[in-house]
């Protein structure tokens, strides 16, 4: 097996306290290896030191060995790498341009790269810019981006988190097709069914060490852990009024080609009471994401109305009150790009208590030590700069930063899309116990149908921009109705599960859809 990245007692410390320990990782051509551990163990680190990249202020010791050519990341928050200036295509031909060759070579190298990384609707893609494309789209237009680069290896940062299962299996065969292909694949993942399928080695890192490590077969012997489900038991329909209600909403977005709009959402009517839990999913692009930001004003182009009790909100961010800002509250998908690099994150969590609700700043970073320990961030954590927190620390400090808004109704987008087993199940364990407080509506932006169905007293399901199907959870889970509700299920990892779901949708007994040849 041939070399083609290397690191050899890797060391990175910050501040004196170590990050990676002594890591050693080879990547051979041609085969995926998996770095996998929980949040915080250092595998995005450890990943990006055969880019040659560290955090501000690292003191390095090692060896890396990396190859003549270009090395392509996938990272976790794909926003990042993105110019929010440049429309997709722009941003794609400039690196097709790199490699030279006239205009129509270009566009052919184009076209294949959104092939690879199965972007659906690659003209419709191409004309937006990244903050008009869903997490999921956004993700993939990265991974195109790493194939245009003809980058012999590729460090994909959780390339299925905040994926659709059925964008998901798209994403890991043609991962396994980029191996098939002789290009050596690091997956730093934390989903354990697609590294079951995908890897030929697996590292596991824990506090910044390797800790096992070996073929998947033997390493990841033992069944998959699931998410805990049935976290509320079913309730009752609420008689009492809406707390959040949208009528006949249409959004768009702009498109300055053809200097006209493009409808994302159509005629959409949603409506939840006090206490309860709505759950959106549907595929990448389907609009979960442009209802959220909606419903939180930070996209106002749209027609229709959002309202809060009854009464209409104003469309843009700029125009609400303090109270209605603090109101509805809104935890992005993207947790780094939320957060400002400069300051630590205690700071920043308590700011919204005392900006929002005018608490004074002691009593507000009280609150704030309280409601990060309990979604699992001692003070020693909370007190860094995001830069040396993990995705998933990250992704519970923006929950507990909208917790202390003290909001009526909050609207998670994928917030447990980039956390380990682990961590995961306490956000959604501490969902669950939000979901108990009368006072308080959930809005659940998912891919993840089993922690859905967890959570949600109903679910939404959205497919090109309009409401396929909704209803109860049990109701739709059991008896789905809408081909796509019914698709996303049984797109479901063999073996796994939802509450109330119709077994037969999945064939347990069938191989791994995501499987190699071997």
């Amino acid at each position: 097996m041939t070399v083609v990245a290397e690191l050899r007692n890797l060391r990175v410390r910050i501040g004196g306290r170590p990050i990676v320990d002594g890591v050693s990782l080879a990547a051979h051509a041609g085969r995926i290896t998996a770095v996998i551990g929980p949040s915080g163990s250092g595998k995005t680190t450890t990943g990006l030191a055969l880019l040659g990249e560290y955090p501000a202020g690292a003191v390095v010791d090692g060896e890396v060995h990396t190859p003549a050519g270009p090395v392509g990341y996938v990272p976790q928050h794909p926003a990042s790498v993105l110019n929010p200036a440049r429309r997709a295509g722009a941003l794609l031909t400039g690196i097709a341009a790199r490699r030279g060759g006239d205009r129509r070579a270009r566009g052919r190298r184009i076209e294949e790269a959104l092939r690879l990384a199965q972007l659906p609707d690659p003209r419709t893609v191409l004309r937006r810019f990244p903050h008009q494309l869903s997490g999921g789209q956004q993700q993939r237009a990265v991974l195109a981006q790493s194939f245009l680069l003809g980058a012999r290896v590729i460090v994909a940062d959780e390339p299925t988190t905040g994926q659709d299962a059925l964008t998901k299996q798209g994403i890991v065969a043609e991962l396994a097709a980029v191996a098939a292909r002789g290009i050596a694949v690091v997956l730093l993942s934390h989903d354990l069914d697609v590294v079951r399928e995908l890897a030929d080695e697996v590292v596991v890192m824990q506090a910044g060490k390797v800790v096992d490590r070996g073929p998947a077969s033997s390493v990841l012997a033992g069944p998959a852990p699931r998410i805990p489900r049935a976290a509320r038991p079913p309730r009752p329909a609420p008689s009492g009024p809406n707390r959040l209600e949208t009528r006949t909403l249409t959004a768009r977005h702009r498109n300055s080609t053809t200097q006209g709009a493009v409808t994302v959402l159509s005629d959409i009517g949603i409506s939840l009471a006090a206490g309860e839990c709505l759950a959106l999913v549907g595929r990448s692009g389907s609009g979960k994401t442009t209802l959220g930001r909606c419903l939180a004003g930070l996209h106002r182009a749209y027609e229709g109305s959002v309202l809060l009790d009854g009464t209409p909100l104003p469309r843009s961010l700029r125009s609400r009150t303090r109270a209605e800002l603090a109101s509805v509250q809104y935890v992005f998908q993207d947790a780094k790009a939320a957060f400002d690099e400069h300051r630590p994150v205690l700071d920043q969590v308590a700011r919204s208590a005392v900006r929002l609700r005018g608490a004074a700043p002691e009593a507000a970073r009280r609150a704030a030590l309280t409601t990060l320990g309990e979604l699992g961030l001692p003070e020693p954590l909370a007190g860094r700069r995001p830069g040396a927190l993990s995705g998933g620390e990250l992704q519970r400090a923006a929950l507990a930063r909208a917790l202390l808004a003290g909001p009526r109704v909050l609207v998670c987008d994928e917030i447990t899309s980039g956390l380990d087993a682990a961590a995961r199940a306490t956000v959604l364990d501490s969902l669950a116990r939000l979901g108990e407080r009368e006072d308080l509506s959930l809005v659940f932006i998912t891919h993840d149908l089993t922690a859905a169905a967890a959570l949600a007293d109903r679910i939404a399901v959205l497919d090109a921009g309009r409401i396929a199907e909704s209803g109860p959870t049990a109701r739709l889970i059991g008896t789905p109705q809408h081909p796509i509700t019914r698709e996303l299920l049984s797109a479901l990892p063999a073996g796994d599960s939802v509450p109330g779901g119709d077994d037969r949708l999945r064939d347990p007994c069938r191989p791994g859809r995501y499987a190699r040849d071997a």
